[in-house]
């Protein structure tokens, strides 16, 4: 089972369930199963790695296990692991793409520079 930043027990949907439409949260939540509409979580997100998630989704930070098909937006930061199938766009502060991961899509990191940065880069 994937492993999560200090929390205490996280919410985990089984390789047996399937959820379609709209999820919401505010806990840790480990996905073995599958996910398909849209995810909000304020919480980490683990994608483990028989987990299958078709859905764009808003969360704090997340772990790819498994296979995302769809925009991914983190708060704080998207790790996507060797083995790994991501297609879509991410969207974070920090991205990690390990090697032997499989990404298809654009990366966008919102980072913010001090004053003198910004200002040298926007010239």
């Amino acid at each position: 089972m994937a492993t999560l930043p200090t929390s205490s027990s996280p919410c985990v949907i089984g390789p047996q369930i399937a959820v379609r439409g709209t999820l919401v949260g505010e806990e840790d939540l480990i996905i073995e199963g599958r996910i398909e509409g849209s995810l909000t979580l304020s919480g980490h997100l683990v994608v483990a790695e028989p987990g299958i998630v078709e859905a764009n989704l808003d969360v704090d930070s997340i772990e790819v296990r498994g296979a995302v098909i769809g925009d991914i937006v983190a708060s704080r930061s998207i790790t996507i692991q060797k083995g790994a199938q991501v297609n879509g766009n991410v969207s974070a502060p920090r991205v990690i793409i390990h090697d032997g991961a499989h990404f298809r899509g654009a990366v966008e990191m919102k980072v913010n520079l001090p004053d003198h940065l910004a200002k040298s880069v926007s010239r």
